[in-house]
């Protein structure tokens, strides 16, 4: 009887456990604070045959749903503008998907479906807009401030 009234508890403790854990794992707009470093790659599709996509980003994500960017884009080989700036807004489901939207002057405002792994550390992205084949990986970047703010030290 003691064995049975063990594996009971035992049970009980791992259930609720797994109920602590994958509330832990739920994501939310304040997952990706800080600043991440995309790389970009793709296809724009056009009438006059597809023009190569091929970048880098700094993006900056305020926890509440507004970003920052600067990007270097290469179309076809060129890049017009070394760090164009762009605004926008971003939002995290719960299940660590969602959709971020960039706007840059002077360009088309991009759309796109964004999955957030890694406790927050890396974001995928897809553009969504019809004749576009583009996507991106993105990593945290660990800047200083972060660390101390991580760790409650300060840098010596």
């Amino acid at each position: 009887m003691k064995f049975h009234i063990s594996r009971i508890l035992l049970v009980m403790a791992l259930a609720a456990s797994s109920v602590v854990t994958a509330h832990a794992r739920e994501c939310a707009d304040s997952t990706i604070k800080g600043t991440y470093a995309f790389t970009i790659h793709g296809q724009i599709l056009t009438p006059g045959g597809p023009l190569l996509v091929d970048g880098i980003a700094k993006t900056t994500f305020d926890g509440d749903g507004e970003l920052t960017q600067v990007s270097a884009v290469a179309i076809n080989g060129n890049i017009p503008l070394i760090w164009s700036p762009s605004t926008g807004t971003y939002t995290v489901n719960a299940d660590c998907t969602g959709t971020m939207t960039l706007i840059s002057t002077g360009q088309p405002t991009l759309h796109l479906a964004i999955l957030v792994s890694q406790s927050g550390n890396h974001i995928h992205t897809v553009v969504t807009n019809p004749g576009f084949a583009t996507t991106s990986d993105a990593e945290r970047v660990w800047a200083h401030e972060i660390w101390i703010s991580s760790f409650g030290r300060r840098a010596r």
